[in-house]
C-alpha cells in the first residue's frame, strides 16, 4: 500500500469532530504547518490537541483556537498565545498543564505500549490531584497515564516514499516520539525522496511508524522570540 497522499488536505482525510491529535513542534519550530492549515480550512471541531504549546494567535494552533476547533489542549507551555488565554479565562476550553518530562514521556510510553508509569515530577501540587501516589525507596511518585491519540501529525525535513524520516536539528523536539504514538501517522516533510535514497544510519522515525506522508510547501518557518545582539 502506497503510504504518499497528495497534499495537506488528503494527508487528515478521516479526521473528524471530537478526536484526539498529537501535533508535533517545540514553539514554533518543526510543526506540522500544512496540516495545520488544512485542519482549519476543513472545519473540524472538539479537537482535544496534544502539543508542547498552542502556537500563537496568528500560525499554528493558533489558528485552530481561532476557529473555536479546540475543545481542549494538552500542554506544557502555553504563554505566548492572547487568543488561548482569553478562551482559558472565559471557560471555554479545557487545559490540562503537564510537566514538560511528563508530556514528553506520556507520548513516548504511548508508542511503546506502556500504559502508565510514575514520576516524583507534580507530587505535592495540583498536577497530583486524582491520581494514584506511591512510595518507591522513600521517594513519592505520582502515577501518570499514557494518551490515547487517534492520529499524530509530524513534520520531518526529509522523508522517502516508505515513511522513513529525518529531522533537522531543534526541529526534532517532539516529532518522533509523536511518529510512534499516533494510531495514525500523517508526515509532511520538506524534501520527499525515493525508498533508499536516505541513508539508514540517519534515519530517526523509520517507516513502520509512518501511516501517510507527503511533501508540504511554503513553510514560513517563523521565530518565535528573536534575539539578537546590540
Amino acid at each position: 500500500m502506497s503510504k504518499i497522499v497528495s497534499d495537506a488536505k488528503a494527508a487528515i482525510e478521516g479526521i473528524s469532530d471530537n478526536m484526539t491529535l498529537m501535533l508535533g513542534g517545540f514553539g514554533l519550530c518543526g510543526i506540522p504547518e500544512n496540516c495545520i492549515k488544512a485542519l482549519v480550512q476543513s472545519g473540524v471541531k472538539g479537537l482535544t490537541c496534544i502539543s508542547n504549546n498552542a502556537g500563537v494567535d496568528d500560525f499554528g494552533i493558533g489558528l485552530m483556537l481561532q476557529g473555536k476547533q479546540v475543545k481542549k489542549m494538552i500542554s506544557s507551555y502555553v504563554g505566548e498565545n492572547a487568543e488561548f488565554e482569553r478562551q482559558l479565562l472565559s471557560g471555554e476550553l479545557e487545559v490540562d498543564l503537564v510537566p514538560q518530562g511528563t508530556l514528553s514521556e506520556r507520548i513516548r510510553a504511548t508508542g511503546a505500549g506502556i500504559p502508565a508509569f510514575f514520576t516524583p515530577a507534580g507530587y505535592g501540587t495540583e498536577v497530583q490531584e486524582g491520581k494514584e501516589v506511591r512510595e518507591f525507596n522513600g521517594r513519592m511518585y505520582v502515577m501518570e497515564e499514557s494518551f490515547n491519540s487517534d492520529f499524530a501529525l509530524v513534520k520531518a525535513w526529509k522523508g522517502d516514499t516508505a515513511g522513513n524520516l529525518i529531522f533537522k536539528g531543534t526541529a526534532r523536539n517532539f516529532n518522533p516520539m509523536m511518529a510512534m504514538a499516533g494510531k495514525v501517522t500523517i508526515a509532511e516533510v520538506e524534501e520527499l525522496v525515493p525508498a533508499g535514497s536516505l541513508d539508514p544510519n540517519f534515519i530517526h522515525v523509520p517507516g513502520i511508524f509512518v501511516n501517510r506522508i507527503f511533501q508540504g510547501v511554503d513553510y514560513e518557518k517563523r521565530i518565535e522570540q528573536r534575539t539578537v545582539q546590540s
